[in-house]
């Protein structure tokens, strides 16, 4: 039997601006008291998967190259966030585990277009800064319901009591043309009130979580899913495995944007 470390929490994190990776502030912060508390509490994960709502296709994939490029997927930033470098390995041999949990769900190994992009780095520079540990980006399938991304996100549960830590990075509310920029912190109501929504069901009843589809704010809190999808892996784990979610980082910033942050117990 491998000799794996101790089991992994699931983590979701609100991920807001690519500035984040650069600046010291109530996020990064979060960010980095999370990561010395899980090598703390579970020792180093053996990997990690990471599931970026910046990597959303009409597909299934995984990244499955020895050294994934660090991809700057925006643009309007300073010099110093381009020349900003994540450089961690890749895990092939995580990636066609996925592949072997998720069946029959068909999962594409990517061997060459995509990487770690920055729903996955802007993160994981404050978790794990020295950029040392193995990294296998998960993409969304825009093609999937969220039920159907909370059931993979079941699927993919085993990996925790591997040593792999299994994260996922989007924002619960995320409307861009809704942004005050003169506003730092908070949210107009209707954002409050769907991040409060989520809460809510996280912290109770994880596999309802899909019920947000009905709530009467969603179109306006996610007027594309692609933000809100990579939550749906983290509650499916925690449906699967009956483990207690922890919110941390919880609130909204510039009127509509939530930074609300998950971890499922390990």
């Amino acid at each position: 039997m491998a000799n794996f470390p101790s089991r992994m929490p699931a983590i979701f994190f609100g991920h807001g601006s690519p500035m984040n990776t650069l600046e010291v502030n109530r996020n990064s912060e979060a960010w980095l008291a999370m990561g010395e508390q899980i090598v703390r509490d579970h020792g180093r994960p053996t990997a990690i998967l990471m599931v970026s709502a910046h990597w959303y296709i009409n597909a299934a994939a995984v990244t499955a190259m020895e050294q994934p490029r660090t991809i700057h997927d925006f643009y309007g930033f300073p010099p110093e966030l381009f020349a900003f470098q994540y450089p961690a390995p890749g895990a092939p041999e995580l990636a066609a585990r996925v592949a072997d949990l998720a069946a029959p769900i068909w999962i594409g190994a990517d061997v060459d277009s995509w990487g770690l992009d920055h729903g996955t780095w802007s993160v994981l520079a404050h978790v794990f800064p020295d950029a040392d540990i193995p990294v296998v980006q998960l993409s969304v399938d825009a093609t999937k319901s969220y039920a159907a991304h909370a059931a993979l996100g079941a699927a993919i549960a085993p990996l925790l009591d591997e040593g792999v830590l299994v994260a996922a990075s989007g924002n619960v509310v995320h409307n861009l043309r809704r942004i005050d920029w003169g506003r730092e912190e908070g949210g107009a109501d209707w954002a409050e009130r769907f991040d409060a929504a989520a809460l809510e069901l996280m912290t109770t009843d994880p596999a309802r979580l899909p019920e947000l589809a009905d709530h009467p704010d969603h179109w306006l809190a996610v007027p594309t899913p692609d933000h809100l999808m990579p939550l749906f892996y983290v509650s499916g784990i925690a449906a699967a495995t009956g483990r207690p979610v922890t919110p941390f980082n919880v609130g909204c910033a510039m009127g509509s944007l939530s930074m609300t942050s998950y971890a499922v117990a390990a």
